[in-house]
């Protein structure tokens, strides 16, 4: 049964054509996972498939008597409601049927009593009996403490509300999940919990998120907004970008192909030019060009080209702390912590919000200073920090002056730097103030390794950028080869590039000589047990055992022809029959296999399109072989 159905679906504002013809269908019980840069038109769909944003063309249809419900924007919510009041909004409906039973219970009228019986059975129907279990299910998972939900919801910090406001949906009685960045601050306890609850969902869910271990763990299907299109992946994420690059592959070898074959062509009927004899052949040959249909050059994400400078010289001993300690009010961040950072590790440093990491950062830079102790910091060390969120000096100075007042050199050398992060034409006379998370964060990196830097203290810098700005910055930092600190929730990246972790917690740091899947395995090893128990099978492998296998040929074996190939082509046709006509049915044979070749690359079918390259370099070379014959 199809849940969602979109058609033909395009969305303008004002001449930016964010959505063009887009199709897709969701059946029931799929979990779909919307990728593309920001600002690709994934939050406009979801608004436009729960009707709250128009659109200027095609069709949207969703099944029949479901419910939709979307995470998205915080709503707002009265002066002196508590996170209690906002979570127990979930059970409006349930609410309403509690308040009329408590209304007439006691009431011996007949009518009353009939009414009460009616009501308690709609209390039954609606899960009423169930509401507390459900929320003390979720807000555990969650990390909603009684603190947190006695406090007044307009006093809780960003990420707070977020986790409310999440908690607030997944308790809401629903068919179909619409969750738009569902992971952003959640520390890993709620996020393994949300992944249980989410694969264990018996409804639809279509998932706009970053988060590459996330998506691969949750979702089974990938539909990616591309240029305003849709493309489409049977997988999670790994599945998809391997399957993408499978796909671009196979593209740029079909377009290089027939590239060579129009060069081809084209000498050919360059000949008939040097030896002047423009004739109906000399048009014919340049006629094959012209009923080609054109294979466009597949586009590829651009990679970051410049690297980090020599880290020079440091010391073994980076930083030591020595019995540092650090509060704020009545709040301890840091009790007589003891540690050090030695040369060329990579750290992470995790914990719950609100512990103390960024702080902690920040007393390494000069930033925050100790109540008692001290952070030595080594005199060979020269420290650079990419704070959480990137802020420039001044918001109205152009990119290209940002740099160069950074610096201090030519323009063009500046625009040449630039150019190595892909700061192109219009892109450098942006105002800093202007430019979006990734881009900001692309500049700060580009700022940073301007310097000889060989410490790297990062704070959250995969965070609210898409997955392309991500890669980016992973791309980026690969080539540091000096000692990195940082704050991260991205599991992905933590995997990459934690070789120690830290975890703070009631003001104390217990070190792990470890990465980070290491470290999950050493602290949490019932929680790993229970994920496992849970998903016997990652999505890739279900998709692996799903996708049909097409039959290989044995080696030795020759290959069969195509029985679509005509007779005219395979049986060699007689002399008798006229060689222009000989050539004109093998030239439609031709296209006939490259429009199959277009077909098999659409669906993936790798096995298919090989067999049809070799039918059709076959084919070339007959056809070329009818040419000489009909020119000699």
């Amino acid at each position: 049964m199809i849940d969602i159905a979109v058609s033909d679906l395009n969305k303008y504002y004002g001449s930016s054509h964010v959505l063009k013809s887009v199709s897709f269908e969701i059946d029931s019980g799929e979990k779909v996972g919307l990728l593309g840069k920001n600002g690709s038109g994934k939050t406009t769909l979801f608004r436009i498939l729960t009707g709250e944003e128009p659109y200027d063309g095609g069709s949207v249809s969703r099944a029949s008597g479901k419910r939709i419900e979307m995470l998205a924007q915080i709503p707002a919510f009265g002066e002196n409601d508590t996170a209690e009041d906002v979570l127990r909004s979930s059970f409006k409906e349930i609410n309403g049927v509690y308040m009329a039973m408590k209304k007439i219970e006691g009431s011996a009228d007949p009518a009353d009593l009939k009414r009460y019986g009616d009501l308690i059975e709609e209390y039954e129907r609606l899960g009423g009996y169930e509401t507390e279990v459900k929320l003390e299910k979720v807000c555990g998972g969650m990390m909603i403490g009684g603190g947190m939900r006695s406090s007044p919801f307009g006093q809780l910090s960003g990420g707070e509300k977020t986790r409310v406001n999440l908690a607030r949906i997944l308790l809401r009685d629903c068919d179909i999940l619409l969750l738009d960045e569902p992971t952003n601050h959640l520390d890993f306890e709620s996020l393994e919990w949300l992944e249980k609850f989410l694969n264990e969902f018996a409804g639809t869910i279509a998932i706009i998120s970053h988060d590459r271990v996330f998506l691969d763990r949750v979702v089974t299907r990938i539909v990616e907004i591309e240029s305003g299109k849709a493309h489409f992946y049977s997988g999670n994420f790994s599945w998809y970008a391997e399957e993408k690059r499978r796909r671009y592959d196979f593209q740029l070898e079909q377009y290089e192909r027939q590239q060579k074959e129009i060069k081809r062509i084209e000498e050919r009927a360059k000949w008939f030019v040097i030896q002047d004899r423009f004739t109906t052949k000399h048009h014919a040959i340049l006629s094959r060009i012209d009923h080609m249909d054109k294979i466009e050059r597949p586009a590829s994400s651009r990679k970051l080209t410049a690297e980090f400078g020599g880290v020079g010289y440091a010391a073994k001993e980076i930083v030591a702390f020595d019995a540092a300690s650090k509060s704020f009010g009545t709040k301890t961040l840091l009790k007589n912590l003891d540690l050090k950072i030695f040369r060329n590790e990579h750290i992470a440093l995790i914990g719950a919000n609100g512990c103390g990491k960024t702080t902690l950062l920040k007393m390494i830079t000069g930033g925050e200073q100790c109540d008692g102790g001290q952070v030595k910091v080594n005199v060979s060390v020269k420290p650079a920090y990419m704070p959480q969120i990137v802020t420039f000096d001044k918001n109205d100075m152009t990119v290209l002056d940002t740099l160069r007042y950074h610096i201090n050199s030519s323009e063009d050398k500046a625009r040449s730097v630039l150019a190595g992060f892909h700061f192109m034409a219009a892109d450098i006379i942006k105002k800093v103030g202007a430019l979006s998370g990734g881009e900001k964060s692309r500049l700060k990196l580009c700022l940073l390794m301007q310097d000889d830097v060989n410490l790297l203290l990062l704070d959250e810098p995969t965070n609210h950028l898409d997955i392309a700005s991500r890669e980016w910055i992973e791309n980026a930092l690969a080539g540091f080869e000096g000692t990195m600190l940082f704050v991260s929730h991205d599991r992905y990246f933590l995997n990459k590039f934690a070789d120690k972790i830290w975890s703070m917690e009631n003001g104390e740091i217990t070190r792990y000589d470890c990465g980070f899947e290491e470290y999950l395995e050493t602290t949490r090893p019932a929680a790993a047990r229970t994920k496992n128990a849970a998903r016997p099978e990652t999505p890739t492998e279900k998709n692996e055992k799903q996708r049909p296998r097409p039959a290989k040929t044995p080696p030795g074996r020759p290959m069969k022809a195509s029985p679509h190939l005509s007779k005219a082509v395979t049986d060699r046709p007689a002399k008798k029959v006229p060689v222009e006509k000989r050539i004109s049915e093998a030239e439609a044979e031709l296209r006939r296999i490259e429009a199959a070749v277009n077909s098999a690359l659409s669906t993936s079918e790798y096995s298919k399109i090989s067999e049809l390259y070799k039918e059709k370099s076959a084919l070339e070379k007959r056809i070329d072989a009818l040419y000489d014959e009909w020119v000699g």
